[in-house]
């Protein structure tokens, strides 16, 4: 058994059972592996950033992390915006970086990097391995942290001789699950008080709170409070749709923000932070709290936010008080001019039953928080850290997850270009994925954001950086070319119609929407 070998069998015995690849010279003594190592399934993605966006996918939708396989540093490097955005999400990966063979690192070859200094700003845990015979050690450290709550990055990075030298060492041991840990009872005793009071409240929740128990728990909460519940803005995911407990989304915009908290005296998070600006803008505050309304922390991202809740209800004596449970009740298909508005309403009408939805509808996807908060229940999986090209690999991820499940990719054109590598991914692995092309045709975000920050009208340069329609991007060639199905609409009843068909259909396919 060489190293490599004995890495593939602890990540195996450990159920980490996934690995999406982008391998290198560095990376075939694993390559090599798998074939004699049962029980891991490698997905080949074309670029690290798809191999970084699908594990973050992955991990959302699963109960065990995800390994990604990297190529050196500069593969690592190019798989680093997914990884903050995992990061931000707060879920677990364990990235297996290949480096130069001890001996070789002397001599400053063309790849040679620090790997650990790139590794850094998005990994809570890092170590390279000294040794074959320490490969297995240092796996299980790796999914013990990976699995910290409420989910963190470790990085392996492994040296090729210690891939390829021979070990008789593998462990026997079960890697750790932690478990999350209870939030203190002065927490829930100062939320209970501040809430006892009956002053306009806000309950702001993110990771584990705001999944199905979390949000029957807070809308019970509500009811017997009349504090209102939001989601922080950006969240890994959110079950929502009929049978769930409606949970408002916190503006994007600061102004809203300001707007929404107006008047607001305490804001409780749960598993979230208070809410600041995405960005700095002339006379705008970068806090969004009212300087009059107190902040009272129930549980930071990795404590148990569900018990806490729970035992906030107790406190309150409120335990007979029911949450609201949203009907089903889609809207009719829609009829009219093709609209970012009339597409939320097609997709809230043709959404079937526990469908995934991995959004990056960017400045596209206004509506459709609201149109589908009575469509039928499903998972909603934002964009987190603000890096585009996180949707298309997101769907990747999920599907790959929850084979069983429909996922539905809603993403924008520009963003779409940075990582259309994972539609390739889609087609290969036979994903049951269809996307959604918002084809706009400019980076209409930029637009926004170019008058916002006050730096006035823009010249035809400054237009020529915002705008993607020279050339027009053909995203049916690029689908097709890449093995998915895909078709052009530029009619509302075109949507409505195509979409229908794609989503009775196993997947992968793709509509390109111009509007």
């Amino acid at each position: 058994m060489n190293g490599a070998e004995s890495l593939l069998k602890t990540l195996v015995n450990n159920g980490v059972t996934t690995c999406f690849t982008n391998p290198g010279t560095s990376e075939m003594q694993f390559v090599a592996a798998v074939d004699r190592v049962d029980g891991m399934r490698c997905v080949l993605c074309l670029f690290e950033g798809v191999a970084s966006g699908a594990a973050d996918g992955y991990s959302r939708m699963s109960d065990n992390p995800p390994a990604t396989l990297l190529h050196l540093g500069p593969g690592l490097a190019n798989g680093l915006a997914n990884l903050h955005n995992a990061m931000r999400a707060g879920v677990p990966i364990i990235n297996i970086v290949g480096d130069h063979a001890t001996s070789h690192k002397q001599y400053d070859a063309p790849l040679a990097s620090d790997v650990a200094a790139y590794a850094k700003p998005v990994s809570a845990w890092i170590k390279e391995t000294a040794r074959a015979d320490e490969i297995s050690a240092d796996t299980l450290e790796a999914i013990e942290a990976a699995r910290q709550p409420p989910g963190q990055i470790s990085t392996m990075i492994i040296p090729a001789d210690c891939s390829w030298n021979q070990t008789s060492v593998i462990s026997r041991e079960k890697a750790a699950r932690p478990v999350r840990p209870k939030v203190s009872d002065e927490a829930v005793r100062n939320v209970s008080n501040a809430l006892r009071k009956k002053e306009p409240a806000v309950i702001l929740m993110g990771g584990q709170a705001l999944l199905e128990e979390g949000g029957k728990l807070a809308s019970a909460l509500s009811n017997h409070t009349n504090a209102r519940v939001f989601s922080a803005t950006f969240t890994a995911r959110i079950t929502r749709g009929a049978g769930r407990t409606n949970i408002e989304r916190l503006p994007y915009f600061p102004e809203a923000v300001i707007r929404t908290l107006t008047g607001v005296r305490h804001l409780v998070v749960v598993g979230a932070k208070p809410p600041v600006g995405f960005f700095a803008y002339p006379n705008l505050p970068s806090y969004l709290v009212p300087e009059d309304c107190r902040v009272h922390c129930l549980a930071e991202a990795g404590e148990d936010a569900v018990d806490a809740l729970a035992r906030v209800i107790d406190e309150l004596d409120a335990g007979s008080v029911s949450p609201t449970i949203l009907p089903l009740k889609k809207p009719a298909l829609p009829v009219g001019e093709l609209t970012p508005e009339t597409i939320s309403l097609s997709v809230a009408a043709l959404m079937p039953e526990n469908a995934i939805i991995a959004e990056e509808s960017i400045s596209s996807g206004a509506g459709l928080i609201p149109a589908t908060a009575t469509a039928q229940p499903h998972d909603w999986l934002f964009t987190t850290g603000g890096a585009i090209g996180q949707g298309s690999p997101n769907a990747v991820g999920a599907a790959l997850a929850c084979p069983d499940r429909k996922v539905i990719c809603l993403q924008a054109d520009g963003s779409g270009m940075y990582t259309l590598q994972a539609l390739w991914t889609q087609a290969r692995e036979s994903l049951n994925v269809t996307t959604i092309i918002f084809a706009n045709r400019k980076y209409r975000i930029l637009d926004i954001e170019y008058e916002r920050v006050g730096a006035g009208s823009p010249g035809p340069k400054a237009r020529a950086m915002l705008a993607i329609d020279n050339p027009e991007i053909d995203w049916v060639k690029l689908a097709t070319g890449l093995g998915v199905m895909a078709c052009r609409v530029t009619t509302l009843a075109q949507l409505n119609r195509q979409l229908a068909i794609y989503i009775a259909e196993p997947g992968p396919n793709l509509i390109e929407v111009i509007f």
